[in-house]
């Protein structure tokens, strides 16, 4: 049986093939789709069983499918949106190749060293991303003129299948083009103004770093149907941004490097050559080669779990720490990520969730061993919050805050709602969550 990675929902009725992408098969064939752009043709990678590879302009596969490659004319092919490599070179060692695509990085953006280090990993996970269930993504936020749009680029050029858009593109291209050719969408300004194509982009984002979950889309078939389509949209993702997206549980799933934080390198072009597109080129043969040869040997290490991480972050990032073998440096990078999730445990302890279980945490400290109302909540927020706000919080606000975004159960008790006692060990898991202090609290 085989992997359906990527390829058209064509059948062979024709007599004349499956135009295919790429397929990965259970009895461990991998085929791949490569493209010489000099002349203008397509062909297959094939890897055989043995673990041997050629190249063939078809090739049938255990499920007694003939696969034939996408046409060279394919607008996203011969207009190279959708970046192929051209042949197999032997990549070397891992470390070589790891040190070939941290040089070219390096050489082409200026990033910090720490995120140099994810973005060079990052880029062999997009080659053998198919391996894991879940995959972070890469972001780039900061204002126009800061080096967003030259880190995708540089980056980009490298990895599996990159297809890059940007926040002027329509939506129903991208939705097809993951759909079909899979690999990694780079989109620069992923902020988009108009709200309608956000929430596309944002359905993408939240669905297409887990496996399994495809976007649900309504199509009009030929005979003036309306057919829902499950689009498939997973896989990595490296964007561009100025600001955040509001969706927390969305932040969450990004490596973020900001922008023009610091004065640009000396060193840095400000034009990139032409040679850049002919070193991508040769990195992707080798990374190719790599693919070929470490599909069926990676997965996920559930040994680089960290118990100071929370789980959706080491959820997040285990496959990218599964990359890594050198334990010093998967330390380094474990250490960053805690860095960040102490960043985001800050945010949230600024958010209004947050300032309404530091009073309400108050109250049952002082309160001893009763519930507490939703009235002396409401009552010590606004003393304290409202001027933040410009405005009071009515005790309905507030009790629709607990229960709603803190989830704690409220009930009426001599005519008044309160936050019952048997909350408490809610109120203290919710205090770490938001980097609040348990204050001693104990359930009765």
């Amino acid at each position: 049986m085989s992997t359906n990675i990527h390829e058209s929902k064509g059948t062979d009725r024709t007599g004349r093939g499956v135009p295919a992408i790429s397929r990965v098969c259970s009895d461990g064939t991998i085929v791949e789709l490569v493209y010489d752009a000099g002349r203008k043709r397509t062909a297959f990678v094939v890897l055989t069983p043995g673990g041997r590879w050629s190249i063939e302009q078809e090739t049938r596969i255990e499920t007694g499918e003939r696969l034939v490659p996408y046409s060279p004319s394919n607008n996203l092919i011969a207009n190279e949106c959708v970046l192929l490599p051209s042949e197999v070179i032997d990549h070397g060692s891992k470390d070589e190749l790891v040190e070939q695509v941290r040089s070219f990085i390096h050489r082409y953006a200026d990033l910090s060293p720490q995120f140099e280090t994810f973005a060079t990993y990052y880029v062999l996970l997009t080659w053998v991303y198919d391996a894991f269930n879940e995959l972070p993504y890469l972001r780039f936020r900061g204002d126009y003129g800061t080096g967003k749009t030259r880190a995708l680029m540089t980056i980009g050029s490298l990895c599996y299948k990159s297809f890059f858009a940007s926040g002027a593109s329509t939506v129903s291209p991208i939705f097809h083009t993951l759909d079909t050719f899979g690999g990694t969408l780079v989109m620069d300004e992923a902020d988009l103004r108009f709200s309608d194509a956000k929430a596309d982009i944002v359905k993408i984002l939240n669905n297409g770093n887990v496996r399994g979950l495809p976007v649900l889309r309504t199509v009009v078939t030929r005979a003036k149907e309306f057919n829902p389509h499950a689009f498939h949209v997973y896989g990595p993702k490296i964007i561009g941004m100025r600001e955040s997206f509001e969706d927390r549980a969305l932040e969450s799933r990004f490596l973020t490097e900001e922008t023009g934080q610091r004065p640009l390198r000396a060193d840095i072009p400000i034009h990139l050559p032409d040679g850049l597109k002919t070193e991508a080129l040769a990195l992707r043969n080798k990374l190719l080669h790599f693919r070929l040869m470490n599909r069926f040997k990676v997965g996920t290490d559930p040994s680089v779990v960290s118990p100071e991480i929370e789980p959706r972050l080491n959820q997040m990032a285990l496959s990218l720490l599964s990359m890594v073998e050198d334990p010093a440096l998967r330390s380094e990078l474990t250490d960053i990520l805690i860095k960040q999730q102490a960043d985001l445990v800050n945010e949230r302890s600024q958010t209004l969730s947050a300032q309404i279980l530091q009073v309400t945490m108050e109250a049952f400290a002082e309160s001893g061993s009763g519930p507490v109302s939703i009235r002396e909540i409401a009552d010590s927020f606004n003393a304290r919050f409202a001027s933040d706000y410009n405005r009071f919080l009515s005790n309905k606000a507030v009790g629709t805050i607990l229960r709603k975004r803190l989830r704690l159960q409220t009930q009426k008790s001599k005519g008044i709602y309160v936050v019952p006692i048997t909350e408490v060990p809610k109120l203290n898991i919710l205090a770490k969550r938001f980097g609040l202090d348990e204050m001693g609290i104990a359930a009765q």
